[in-house]
């Protein structure tokens, strides 16, 4: 067996992911609920060998995902683990590669997969968990649902597809300029619940209560066709509650679309705070604020990979993203960020660069820098 084969099989005896063939169903569940089911290595690895499995199994004929707490979906990668392994940057944080290189295929499996892959996006849903959820065929969202991509404020950049969804993720297909939400959600890092979430992640409304009661019926082996009609409208196949009361709850911030859509537009992150500046309106303010509390660096690159991913393909912005994984774990400041929010807490990151202004160009170019023979394999 391989390195990979043993953490995979770890995970598994763990009990840290779960795989249970229900009927038709193939059911998995993220189940560190203490961690909010933050996503391991071998967590990733294990899905990846299951998926695989499942998707030449006959008697298989969907798959669900869940997270085994209320609380949360999945909050994101294994940050602790990426932290410890990689410290302080420079050649030690060449140990996470591979964890990304992982990571990115299995976001592309989920992608492409054969069968009809349905994410239950019930509690929080933030980075790693957005990979292994909203690049399936289906998606719900709940009244617990609370989507962000809050990469910058630890010194990265959104990823696990973002560079693919975050500028394709527009409320209003008239908008001038498309993809501001996408670049509003990776800059701020703002928390997105009820219809904000639902909208933004492409997902039907399914209260909470009602899960277990959707898993039965997928048990029972409905054809896709099926499936598609119920995630247009549930009422049709089941007796399910009624969700509009917290649908119209959460919409602070699709409230403010068009806001968004005016100082998110902007040609560069300057342009964007400038903008912000010259509003009189405390939202704008407040966005301003949130965005120069992020790693300067990470929020440069943010703003570039987004505007990039909307004329790439799938394949080309997970390549894109390996290239920015590979440098942002050989900077410093995935490795402040994590400590500042994570480990001590204390909230006070000491970014390098510390502003804005002080952000290489040639360093952004180098982040960008095509690999050669280390590009992202599928």
């Amino acid at each position: 067996m391989t390195e990979r084969d043993d953490l995979a099989t770890a995970a598994v005896a763990a009990g840290d992911i779960l795989f249970e063939h229900r009927g038709a169903l193939g059911l998995v569940t993220l189940n560190r609920p203490r961690a909010m089911n933050a996503l391991t290595h071998g967590m990733a690895l294990a899905l990846e060998v299951q998926l695989d499995a499942w998707a030449a199994d006959a008697a298989v004929e969907s798959v669900a995902i869940q997270g085994a707490s209320e609380k949360a979906f999945c909050a994101g990668g294994d940050i602790r683990a990426l932290y410890e392994a990689g410290r302080p940057g420079g050649e030690a944080g060449r140990a996470n590669f591979q964890f990304y290189a992982d990571e990115y295929r299995l976001n592309a499996k989920i992608k492409r997969y054969p069968k009809p892959y349905i994410a239950l996006m019930d509690g929080v849903v933030m980075g790693g968990g957005v990979g292994v959820s909203i690049h399936g065929s289906h998606r719900f969202a709940t009244e617990r649902t609370v989507f962000a991509m809050p990469e910058t404020g630890i010194g990265l950049f959104p990823d696990v597809g973002a560079t693919w969804f975050l500028p394709r993720m527009e409320p209003d297909p008239t908008a001038a300029v498309p993809g501001t939400m996408g670049l509003f959600c990776g800059l701020t890092g703002a928390r997105l619940k009820g219809q904000d979430a639902a909208t933004l992640l492409d997902a039907q409304a399914l209260c909470a209560a009602d899960l277990p009661k959707l898993i039965e019926w997928l048990c029972s082996g409905p054809d896709p066709a099926t499936i598609d009609r119920f995630a247009q409208d549930q009422s049709q196949i089941l007796a399910l509650d009624n969700c509009d009361d917290w649908l119209a709850e959460g919409q602070a911030q699709l409230a403010s679309v068009s806001e968004i859509a005016v100082h998110f537009s902007g040609n560069s992150v300057g342009e964007i705070l400038a903008s912000l500046t010259s509003s009189e309106t405390e939202w704008a303010a407040r966005q301003r604020r949130t965005i120069l509390t992020k790693s300067p660096l990470c929020t440069e690159i943010a703003f570039r990979q987004i505007r990039t991913g909307a004329s790439l393909s799938f394949e080309e912005c997970m390549r894109l993203e390996y290239r920015l994984a590979r440098f942002c774990m050989t900077r410093p400041d995935f490795y402040e960020g994590v400590r500042a929010v994570i480990i001590d807490k204390d909230n006070a990151p000491k970014w390098d660069p510390p502003t804005l202004d002080q952000v290489d160009v040639d360093l952004i170019s180098m982040a960008f820098t095509p690999l050669g023979a280390g590009e992202l394999e599928f």
